[in-house]
């Protein structure tokens, strides 16, 4: 294949049930491309433990919840996960949604949006794979982790495992509108 690749994969659901097939074609794509970054989300770091598997000679970066996302100072990425994750070769970031934070605490107490939500809702419209990749660049940016001057593979999902992958020119938060997802590898056909 060149880089002009004719074909995105649709999947017919969401979820982890694509997650092997995700990782076999952001592996292959990123060869034909050149790109040696894939960003991935995982929650408890199973995705994580997969992609650094599937990914070897690629730097894979892991981007999980935030400490107290679902209950104070607990965090979701299970030390275990986090062993094996690293061990393979992979790094890792936890750290706040890029697209929620204090708009997210601003909703729940006077039950309004601002505008980080907003653009996490617009993202949604091609489904949460894209809204997670796009936030997870965002994030993994800001943090230092992966280059500006470089494209990058991210890997999101819904709810449980992969089920989107894009290639995607990053940019910090501050830049959001510099980023630009340069082309879609697979993500589920919504309904």
């Amino acid at each position: 294949m060149s880089e002009n690749r004719p074909l995105v994969e649709y999947f017919g659901k969401t979820g982890e049930s694509n997650t092997d097939r995700v990782l076999e074609l952001v592996a292959r794509r990123a060869d034909e491309l050149g790109i040696d970054t894939v960003v991935v989300a995982s929650t408890r770091g199973t995705t994580g433990i997969k992609a650094v598997e599937k990914l070897k000679g690629k730097k894979v970066v892991v981007v999980t919840h935030s400490a107290g996302f679902r209950e104070m100072d607990s965090i979701d990425l299970t030390a275990e996960n986090r062993v094996m994750i690293e061990t393979g070769g992979g790094e890792i970031l936890a750290c706040q949604h890029a697209l929620g934070g204090v708009g997210r605490a601003v909703r729940k107490k006077f039950g309004t949006y601002l505008t980080e939500e907003i653009v996490a809702h617009v993202l949604r419209i091609f489904g949460e794979g894209m809204k997670v990749a796009v936030e997870i660049v965002l994030m993994a940016m800001d943090a230092g982790l992966i280059s500006g001057r470089k494209d990058v593979i991210a890997v999101g999902g819904t709810s449980r495992g992969a089920d989107t992958a894009v290639v995607i020119k990053p940019a910090n938060v501050h830049s959001f509108f510099d980023l630009k997802v340069k082309e879609i590898i697979c993500k589920p056909r919504l309904d």
